[in-house]
């Protein structure tokens, strides 16, 4: 017979639903490079699909930002400078460094790159405030990066020089993006994390299309082949949008941590699309690399 204390006790909620969003997520973010992939094989560039992308994904991210604005008090000076600080560093740099890289490298090269984040977000906070990195996290970091130059140098040798640029422009998005994530804790704090990715992808957006608008005629959004266009809805929508949504809330059902872990498929996942979807080589230095990159993001999950 159960005690009335035991049979009032609340059911605990089940992680399943989190944990099915978080890998949704981490999947969605990383059909992004596969989508990049197939739209160069129609003779685009980087400014004129990343304009497609961000322009299919403005209206989505404006809605965002006012529906989590609702009923909030208005931005202050601080507020926008930061919010445009964030936006130029998390979501326009980034995203224009990461499709120029896709240019050179592969699919699975590109996610593995992008996968240092938590790596570069511990340097960072090493050399701009002082913070101390113990003999583990190092180990963890020396894994990790040990990962990402065997398939580099496997890379290099398939593809040729052109590997070494596309690498520096995808470490470079992912140094950017590392960026955003140690100085939006703050601005975090203030506006909620739906409010904020919300405004400063829109200012991204904004971004990105004034970038077009300088460098390329306007002819030159419609000399495009008609599945860029499908392929950057489908990018902004399924690829952006979507997995931003389904990440925040994970991390509302399970937690940053869980849903941090959960989002390590993402590699695992870009491979098997590229394979599958683009006819990417599929290695033992790939395989071999993807699980030291994982492992020390793993570990330096786990020794933080």
């Amino acid at each position: 017979m159960h005690s009335p204390t035991a049979a009032a006790a609340p059911r605990a909620a089940s992680p399943l639903p989190g944990l099915l969003l978080a890998s949704l997520g981490a999947v969605a973010f990383s059909g992004k490079a596969i989508i990049v992939k197939l739209a160069y094989r129609h003779g685009v560039d980087a400014v004129t699909l990343i304009m497609f992308r961000m322009l299919f994904a403005l209206p989505l991210f404006l809605a965002l930002a006012w529906w989590a604005g609702r009923g909030k008090p208005p931005l202050e000076r601080r507020d926008w400078l930061a919010v445009l600080g964030l936006g130029f560093s998390g979501y326009y740099l980034a995203s224009f460094l990461d499709f120029a890289g896709l240019a050179y490298v592969s699919a699975s090269f590109e996610r593995l790159v992008l996968y240092l984040n938590p790596t570069l977000v511990l340097l960072l906070g090493w050399v701009l405030f002082g913070r101390r990195v113990g003999a583990r996290q190092g180990l963890a970091l020396a894994v990790s990066y040990a990962g990402v130059l065997l398939v580099f140098g496997h890379e290099l040798r398939l593809e040729g020089e052109n590997v070494a640029l596309g690498a520096a422009l995808v470490f470079g998005s992912a140094l950017s993006y590392a960026v955003y994530l140690v100085y939006s804790g703050e601005e975090v704090k203030r506006l909620g994390s739906l409010r904020l990715t919300g405004l400063a992808t829109s200012v991204a957006c904004v971004l990105c299309i004034a970038q077009f608008l300088l460098l390329r005629p306007l002819s030159a959004a419609t000399e495009v082949a008609e599945p860029v266009i499908w392929l950057s809805l489908l990018n902004a929508t399924a690829c952006t949008f979507a997995p931003v949504l389904m990440v925040m809330m994970a991390i509302e059902r399970i937690g940053s941590t869980l849903a941090a872990q959960t989002g390590m498929i993402g590699p695992m996942s870009t491979i098997l699309m590229g394979v599958l979807i683009l006819g990417e080589p599929f290695t033992a230095w790939v395989a071999a690399g993807t699980a030291l990159v994982l492992a020390g993001i793993w570990l330096l999950a786990r020794w933080r």
